[in-house]
């Protein structure tokens, strides 16, 4: 068989000018310590205007601490940043009229309504206009709260609440740090519809850092993998994903060693990644062409394994394991995960279905 082409670790093109005026967002060399820690390590990412940018990365792979040096909340060791075309520093801060964010937990007075918040907001920045907070109220769905005590809101209303104070001075960039949390399906579908429009109809640009990899991957038009500091990928998603061919396999638990000394052939220099329990029990994941669905599925049956799910086609969770190579760590939908602590070899036994699944890492991004 012949081995499929490895996955770049880096940008696969030279990096634009961090003045270039397409780019919303620039930063070169990049570096930021917390005493002994290197949180970044020489991060270069370009985010182009008009898109919508997913961020991605591990837990404690420096995603939030980049998102507080563009919003001056940090200043870096080294490196520079530009926004739109113009160097930026610190001591700018009045450029940041043009940039809206959430990051982390929004706070605000409890005691206040929704609407009653955002006025407040409101004077801290630009010039807003009474009329944009009932404008960015009904962006988000909670026109209809908008007069309630925010101590009455729920996780996911407080959340939509934070989206709204970011666009309230409508700016030109947009950060979200974890937008989704706390969102139901219907708030997450609002959400989506609502950032598309701001870059779509609006010509703005987002930035969006999430663990939610399925969401991203149906939001996003532009994407950058980080991982301990450095930036690993970054292009258009589309292109990403068709540059990683996948197959993605289900066949019966009990031959799962057997079908994986199968699988493995097919990639011998990529990693197999298999799940031997819970919902998605039986599912391989391999790194060959979507053509070769077909071969694989004949290879299998002729060793006496009949899969009963055959998917080509790629996924951003999938190109994001291999390229961090963090397996059950970072991924998102932990209650359909049984063994995924990583590539399986064909030669490796699985485990025991009583083991304990490795633990995800509690450090924080």
């Amino acid at each position: 068989m012949t081995a499929e082409p490895q996955l770049s670790s880096a940008q696969t093109a030279p990096a634009a000018s961090p003045l270039d005026p397409a780019l919303a967002v620039a930063t070169r060399g990049l570096v930021k310590s917390y005493r002994r820690h290197k949180a970044l390590v020489g991060l270069d990412m370009s985010v182009p205007r008009g898109k919508v940018y997913g961020f991605l990365g591990p837990n404690g792979s420096g995603k939030t601490t980049a998102l507080r040096l563009l919003t001056g909340l940090l200043r870096p060791d080294a490196g520079t940043i530009a926004l739109f075309g113009t160097p930026y520093t610190w001591h700018d801060r009045k450029r940041l009229f043009r940039v809206g964010s959430l990051i982390e937990t929004p706070s605000f007075y409890p005691y206040l309504s929704g609407a009653e918040n955002l006025l407040v907001l409101s004077a801290a920045g630009p010039p807003t206009d009474k009329s944009r907070i009932g404008q960015v109220l009904e962006y988000v769905g909670m026109g209809g709260r908008s007069k309630d005590a925010v101590q009455t809101y729920s996780l996911g209303m407080k959340q939509r609440l934070g989206i709204a104070a970011a666009m309230l001075s409508d700016p030109d960039l947009l950060l979200l740090d974890e937008p989704a949390n706390g969102l139901d399906p219907g708030g997450m579908v609002a959400m989506r519809e609502t950032l598309r429009y701001f870059t779509e109809s609006l010509g703005k640009t987002v930035i969006i850092s999430s663990h939610l990899l399925h969401e991203v991957e149906q939001l996003a038009d532009v994407v950058g993998i980080i991982d301990r500091g450095r930036l690993l990928r970054e292009g258009d998603l589309q292109q990403l994903l068709a540059d990683a061919g996948r197959v993605k396999v289900r066949v019966p638990v009990d031959q799962m060693a057997q079908a994986a000394a199968i699988l493995s052939t097919f990639a011998p220099q990529r990693p197999l990644y298999g799940v031997d329990r819970g919902e998605q029990a039986g599912m391989f994941t391999v790194a060959a062409a979507p053509e070769r669905a077909a071969e694989i599925n004949k290879a299998l049956a002729d060793a006496g394994i009949y899969a009963s799910g055959l998917e080509p086609g790629s996924d951003l969770e999938s190109v994001f394991l291999e390229l961090t190579g963090t397996g059950a760590t970072v991924h998102d939908r932990p209650d359909d995960v049984g063994h995924m602590g990583g590539p399986l070899a064909a030669e490796q036994a699985l485990p025991s279905t009583s083991e304990t699944p490795p633990r995800a890492s509690d450090s924080s991004a």
